[in-house]
C-alpha cells in the first residue's frame, strides 16, 4: 500500500535478490498478513543487518534471497560469506533470533557448509560435497500441480491450514538433512531422477534436462521447523510464483511460520 505501519506488534525484516521473483505480488503476501509489518531489503545490503545489534527492531527474519552465487559467469561462480557476515549471525542464532527460509533460500552461500545445517538441507547448482558425501547438483521441476500433506496436524504452523491441500509450485530434488528436521509438510510428487531436471545443466545452457545426471530418488519432505542454538528456524519450501503467493494456505502457513519463529 506504500504507507508505513507504525502500529502491528510484530516486524519482520525479508531478505530478497539473487533469484527471480514477481516482487509485487510476493509483497502483497505480506500486506496481507494482519498484525505483521515488514521490511525488504536487497542482498547484498540485507547483510548489514545480520548481527545482533543491526537485527533488534525485528523480531524475525524472513529469507527470500539467494547470496553467495555469481550467475554472470558460466557455470556460476561461488562467493563465500564475508566473515563479518559469518559472525554476526551466528551471535543472531545465539541469541535466538527467529528465521523463516522460503523456497530457494535453502540454495544461498553454498560454500559456507553451516548455512545449511541452520536451514536443514540444501539445493546445489553443480556437483559438491555435503556432509562429507560427494553428491550431484540438486534438480527442479517447475509448475507441478501437486498435493501437500500435513504431517504434524497439531504443529502451531499448520493451524488452520487443511490437512491436504493442492499446490502448484516449483519442486526441488535436493538435500534434506531428516534427521534433524522436524517434518511439517510433504508432497505426493515422484522424488526422482525421472521427473526432474538437473539444475546443473540448467546453469550451463542446457534447460529442462536430465541426460547423465544419475540423481538418486530424494525427500518428498517441503516444509519444517527445527532448532538451531537457540533460535526458531522454519523452511518452507513451497513459493515460486504468484498462483503460490495467491494460495490461502500458503499465506497461512507464512503467518503461522513467522508468529512460531518469533516464540
Amino acid at each position: 500500500m506504500g504507507i508505513i505501519d507504525y502500529k502491528s506488534p510484530l516486524s519482520v525484516l525479508i531478505s530478497v535478490k539473487g533469484h527471480p521473483y514477481e516482487r509485487d505480488p510476493f509483497a502483497a503476501v505480506f500486506e496481507s498478513l494482519e498484525g505483521i509489518r515488514h521490511t525488504f531489503v536487497e542482498q547484498p545490503a540485507s547483510q548489514a543487518f545480520l548481527n545482533p545489534e543491526a537485527a533488534e527492531p525485528w523480531d524475525v527474519l524472513v529469507f527470500y534471497d539467494m547470496p553467495g552465487i555469481d550467475f554472470s559467469t558460466q557455470p556460476p561462480g561461488l562467493i563465500p560469506p564475508p566473515e563479518n557476515l559469518k559472525a554476526g549471525f551466528n551471535e543472531l542464532l545465539s541469541t535466538g533470533k527467529g528465521m523463516v527460509f522460503l523456497h530457494h533460500a535453502i540454495a544461498g552461500w553454498p560454500l559456507w557448509p553451516e548455512y545449511g545445517e541452520v536451514i536443514g538441507g540444501r539445493f546445489f547448482y553443480a556437483p559438491a560435497e555435503c556432509r562429507g558425501m560427494a553428491v550431484l547438483d540438486s534438480g527442479y521441476r517447475h509448475d507441478i500441480t501437486h498435493t501437500v500433506s500435513v504431517v504434524d496436524t497439531a504443529h502451531p504452523i499448520v493451524a488452520g491450514v487443511d490437512t491436504r491441500f493442492s499446490l502448484t509450485d516449483e519442486l526441488y530434488l535436493y538435500e534434506v538433512f531428516e534427521e534433524d528436521v522436524h517434518p511439517l509438510l510433504s508432497s505426493d510428487y515422484t522424488f526422482d531422477r525421472e521427473h526432474f531436471y538437473s539444475a546443473h545443466h540448467a546453469v550451463t545452457g542446457n534447460m529442462f534436462c536430465n541426460d547423465n545426471w544419475p540423481h538418486p530418488a530424494g525427500s518428498s519432505l517441503i516444509g519444517w521447523t527445527k532448532e538451531h542454538d537457540q533460535s526458531r528456524i522454519v523452511y518452507l519450501q513451497p513459493g515460486d510464483g504468484p498462483a503460490t503467493y495467491a494460495s490461502n494456505e500458503y499465506r497461512r502457513l507464512l503467518e503461522n511460520a513467522i508468529r512460531w519463529a518469533a516464540g
